[in-house]
């Protein structure tokens, strides 16, 4: 016997699955973390071995369940739960049935595949308490958003809406993988702060470029100041071209919390100091981060779940 809006929200990264399950009043009742597992098989193992031990650790069976969320990384067909292009899941092969086989694998409980990004944004609406229209700009390994706008998700025809990344920042930079040049993750992501400050291992550059930065050592603060200045600009291309109220900064650097939104205000302050429109828009007062630890992705997830595909277009999520 299933239980009413219980479900269960995946994230599936490159390097992990993490879990949650929700309860009818979207309260997290258990979390479980698992090294993903390359290629499709891989995948659909580790996200059923967590459903299965979160199942496990509340006491109740699978098929209890209303249905599993999961988000990842590539481009989704919501409808149908396919998944092309999840090149860091080791899925390069296009239209996966990743829904279909996971909900196999479950015993026949409703799959709903999404973005990892439009996932987040529905998590962090929800969790942060934060209505109209909001984009998740996640900066980890590359950078994108994921959009709500009117109430609902905003995928694009190709579903390809929020892929700022690929906008050229500079196009007399550097080659991007993508082909182009001067692409802006080459200077607002994870990655880019990788090469531009070595760490320790163990060490975020994030976490060593900021706090190196607070201690006053004047090449950290270069490099904070231009990674800022490159987030900054991903914030106000979100906001002159969809005007959303909130701009929620999530992935792996916003672990950084607080100073790492200071910057970027900073940044935007500064930007719009020589321009009179942008000063009117008042975007630095739109950015907010993701707290640290809150797991806006797999929340989510679980609540794209609670009907056997996600809602459409212009569809209420609370």
């Amino acid at each position: 016997m299933r239980a009413p809006g219980w479900s269960v929200g995946l994230d599936i990264g490159g390097t992990k699955v993490l879990g949650v399950l929700l309860d009818d009043v979207a309260t997290v009742r258990g979390s479980v973390r698992v090294p993903t597992r390359r290629g499709t098989e891989g995948v659909v193992a580790a996200a059923a071995e967590v459903v299965e031990q979160l199942c496990a650790d509340a006491r109740m069976a699978v098929d209890d369940l209303a249905g599993v969320g999961a988000g990842v990384p590539g481009l989704v067909d919501p409808a149908t739960g396919a998944v092309s292009h999840a090149v860091n899941l080791g899925i390069d092969d296009r239209g996966v049935a990743l829904a279909p086989l996971l909900s196999a694998r479950l015993g026949g409980v409703p799959v709903a595949v999404e973005n990892d990004l439009n996932v987040a944004a529905v998590g962090a609406a929800r969790v942060l308490g934060l209505r109209g229209d909001l984009a998740l700009l996640g900066l980890g390994t590359g950078v994108a958003a994921g959009l709500l706008l009117g109430g609902g998700l905003r995928r694009g025809h190709g579903g390809g809406a929020g892929e700022i990344g690929h906008v050229p920042l500079d196009p007399a930079g550097p080659r991007c993988p993508c082909g182009q040049c001067g692409c802006l993750e080459l200077y607002a992501s994870g990655s880019a702060l990788d090469a531009a400050w070595p760490s320790p291992p163990g060490v975020p550059a994030a976490a060593a470029v900021f706090g190196a930065a607070a201690l006053g050592d004047p090449a950290a603060v270069r490099v904070r100041d231009r990674f800022a200045g490159a987030v900054a600009a991903a914030v106000r291309l979100l906001v002159l071209t969809c005007d959303v109220e909130h701009v929620v900064l999530g992935g792996g650097v916003a672990e950084v919390g607080q100073p790492l939104v200071t910057a970027v205000r900073e940044q935007l302050e500064r930007q719009a100091a020589g321009s009179p429109f942008l000063r009117s828009l008042a975007i630095a007062g739109r950015v907010t981060v993701v707290p640290a630890g809150v797991p806006v992705a797999p929340v989510g997830a679980a609540l794209t779940a609670r009907e056997a595909a996600p809602p459409p277009v212009g569809a209420a999520w609370r």
